[in-house]
């Protein structure tokens, strides 16, 4: 990897950290693509790598919110109990499937995560003829 890659690697690793502690969001959002990009990292690769970061985002940002009292322990411990079993499977099909379809898939998933962000703060969701 060259300093253009690095640059990259970094500036996006520190958007995708402030997108995580400001929004929730930015691991699988900002994460795989920089890894894709800047490291040349499989998309396959990427997602579990991503994976990994997350981890370490997600401590911070509950340490953190928890402060706050922002944190529903029972909840988020449900859900990191039951989440498991959907890795599981994830991990299963996204080694029994082409590089390809993943790379479709998490495009489309984030299409539609920017579709349904968007309808819930008003925007139109088909061009306004005027």
């Amino acid at each position: 990897m060259d300093a253009l890659d690095w640059t990259g690697l970094l500036a996006l690793s520190f958007a995708a950290g402030t997108a995580g502690g400001l929004l929730g969001v930015g691991g699988g959002v900002l994460f795989v693509p920089a890894l894709v990009v800047f490291a040349g990292q499989s998309q396959l690769g990427a997602q579990a790598t991503s994976l990994v970061a997350i981890v370490v985002v997600s401590l911070v940002g509950t340490w953190r919110q928890r402060g706050y009292g922002n944190v529903r322990l029972r909840d988020g411990v449900t859900v990191g109990l039951l989440s498991p079993l959907g890795v599981l499977a994830g991990v299963v099909l996204a080694n029994a499937v082409p590089e390809r379809v993943l790379e479709l898939s998490f495009a489309a998933v984030q299409l539609y995560i920017a579709a349904q962000l968007a309808r819930e703060v008003g925007l139109p969701s088909r061009p306004v003829k005027r």
